[in-house]
């Protein structure tokens, strides 16, 4: 193991098990501005978020990520636009196993996320999938492939339910005291 990877992972230890649970949005927003290699302004991190490898992380402007999220930098990056909001519990995973390896070799890919996308509790995005501008993506739905702009998809795989209004021009400002 190298001594970069040896910080990575005393960094990541001591935000997971410590940091998060500061109930101080400005001690958190402080580290992850300087972990991440993107942390837009106005962004929001509540307590309990789980990061792996803040260094394949970049944040547009205004993003919320709610209570209980993990995000899962370790291999590839995950690219998130600006005024995204992740509810509570939703993860993102940017590399798994292949099944098919007789080696259990490593599999998977970046994943971008763009632009006033809504994603919902306790769902999840898999490795190398694309959420176009303004989706929305359901409570507990799991994202295995690309969802079009203003999409709403929902469901195990998501599937495309509806649309959602293009004429968006909302800008996050969620900042719960003690989160």
């Amino acid at each position: 193991m190298t001594a970069r990877a040896i910080a990575g992972t005393i960094i990541a230890y001591l935000y997971n098990n410590f940091l998060t649970y500061v109930p101080s949005r400005g001690l958190r927003n402080l580290f992850l501005s300087h972990w991440f290699s993107a942390f837009g302004e106005g962004c929001g991190v509540q307590m309990r978020v789980r990061i792996l490898n803040g260094r394949k992380i970049q944040l547009g402007k205004r993003v919320v990520i709610n209570w209980g999220c993990v995000l899962d930098g370790r291999k590839f990056a995950i690219r998130i636009g600006k005024d995204v909001s992740l509810g509570p519990e939703c993860t993102i995973i940017t590399i798994g196993h292949d099944p098919q390896s007789p080696d259990f070799d490593d599999r998977g890919g970046e994943v971008t996320i763009g632009d006033r996308v809504w994603v919902g509790q306790r769902a999840m995005i898999l490795p190398g999938v694309n959420v176009g501008e303004g989706a929305v993506i359901a409570a507990g739905a799991v994202v295995s492939k690309d969802v079009d702009p203003f999409s709403i998809v929902a469901g195990v795989p998501a599937k495309e339910i509806g649309k959602r209004n293009r004429d968006l021009s909302y800008k996050l400002d969620y900042k719960p005291w003690l989160t």
